[in-house]
């Protein structure tokens, strides 16, 4: 199967399940660590339930009947999440005319877009959808319908995303992003960029979200650091959080400038999800936010795919791992650094618990054909993902060379058994 296509869980091995998942729960059986050590793994109730050497798990005894996966020579890691997608509009950009936003879809691209990224290991996303103009709710309520069909496969949670809120013009979107809340968004965001008033629209968002106890997540270019500052003393200790992305303008600021703000952010405990596969519709550039900068500054900094597929980026992969090699290879982030910001600062921002492939964590992991993390970010093709302790998708790649002289004198691996001519 070619690189970057998801296989659904099936009962054969090598690897994968023995099995699907049963009450007895699940071993993974000889997976390497980013520590280095080789472990079996079991899962039962949605958690990990027991870390041991490779071996020492699979005793035959009561709690052993369940399903295996054999994952030597894969990397085991804390699964990856998707901190901003646009899930509505995915997928369109070969479709020729305007995007279609009728509910059937906007569902059946929401549905294909979720597990094309669940076939990368993303097991939550949040995704930003555009409430009010024309579609009012229409577009909102047909993400719903697939996050209701994915559950079980992925975790799907919903921004709604007005396009004005302050004048005249903005008491109906004021209106309609209330009624999204009530309707089943659970995060309040939007663009103040494109609002006459931005501050305005700020203090808009944050009401609502006080109103309902929800977080915020706001899309901005970053580039005005006086709207930045105003943001961060506005938003500074709102619970259960702020997120702003794609702040590529950040990075087009003087040095001082930019770290002032990146100061002035950290104070308010304001995270930003940057995007450094591409922007999105809603941001300006296809800059990336200087991450170096605000990191060193104290901001939480996660990673986000943007456009997958639409018109703001046709080639767009919706993949965390190339997310995580773009920040170290093109924003000098070591691996393990990079790959934080897809997945414990990702999940920290979208208010998941944290995962640890430790007893007691939730059993949300990603398993990637290569013994390195460095390794895995090139070239981690092939992942078996597992959410809430079971097998959820598979991706196998296998690459074959013809018969060489020179393959067969210096003893390099193949991992294919059949003949090329």
């Amino acid at each position: 199967m070619p690189p970057g296509q998801p296989q659904p869980p099936h009962s054969s091995s090598s690897p994968g399940s023995s099995g699907r998942t049963g009450p007895d729960g699940l071993l993974l059986c000889g997976a390497r660590l980013a520590d280095g050590r080789t472990v079996d793994v079991r899962l039962a109730g949605g958690r990990i339930e027991a870390v041991g050497t490779a071996g020492s798990l699979d005793a035959g005894g009561p709690r052993d009947r369940g399903a295996r996966v054999d994952l030597g020579g894969y990397l085991l890691l804390p699964a990856p999440v998707e901190p901003h997608a646009h899930l509505d509009t995915a997928l369109t950009a070969d479709g020729g005319g305007p995007v279609s936003y009728d509910p059937e879809d906007v569902q059946r691209r929401t549905t294909e877009a979720a597990l094309l990224q669940l076939g990368h290991g993303a097991t939550a996303v949040r995704a930003h959808v555009r409430v009010g103009d024309v579609q009012g709710l229409g577009v909102l309520t047909a993400v719903l319908r697939a996050r209701r069909a994915l559950r079980g496969l992925t975790g799907l949670t919903t921004v709604a995303v007005p396009r004005v809120l302050t004048g005249t013009a903005g008491a109906e979107g004021l209106a309609m992003l209330r009624d999204a809340v009530k309707a089943g968004a659970c995060v309040v965001g939007g663009c103040p960029d494109v609002d006459p008033d931005p501050t305005g629209y700020v203090e808009a968002v944050l009401e609502v979200a006080s109103e309902h106890g929800c977080p915020v997540d706001l899309h901005t270019d970053g580039a005005d650091p006086a709207r930045l500052a105003r943001i961060a003393a506005m938003a500074g200790g709102l619970r259960p959080g702020v997120a702003l992305g794609p702040c590529g303008g950040l990075s087009r600021l003087p040095a001082g400038a930019a770290a002032r703000a990146a100061d002035r952010l950290a104070a308010a405990g304001v995270a930003v999800v940057c995007l450094p596969q591409g922007g999105c519709g809603d941001a300006e550039g296809r800059d990336t936010a200087p991450v170096r900068l605000l990191r060193a500054a104290g901001v939480r900094v996660a990673a986000g795919s943007g456009a997958l597929r639409d018109v703001s980026n046709p080639v767009g992969r919706g993949d965390p791992l190339e997310a995580a090699y773009l920040l170290a290879s093109r924003h000098g982030l070591r691996p393990e650094d990079a790959y934080d910001a897809v997945s414990a600062s990702a999940r920290a921002v979208l208010g998941l618990p944290e995962v640890r492939v430790e007893a007691g964590f939730p059993a949300e992991l990603l398993a990637v054909r290569g013994d390195r993390l460095a390794g895995a970010l090139s070239l981690g093709y092939s992942r078996v993902v597992v959410h809430r302790g079971r097998v959820v998708a598979r991706t196998s790649a296998v690459r074959e060379f013809c018969d060489s002289a020179a393959i067969a004198e210096l003893g390099l691996p193949r991992q294919g058994r059949g003949e090329l001519s």
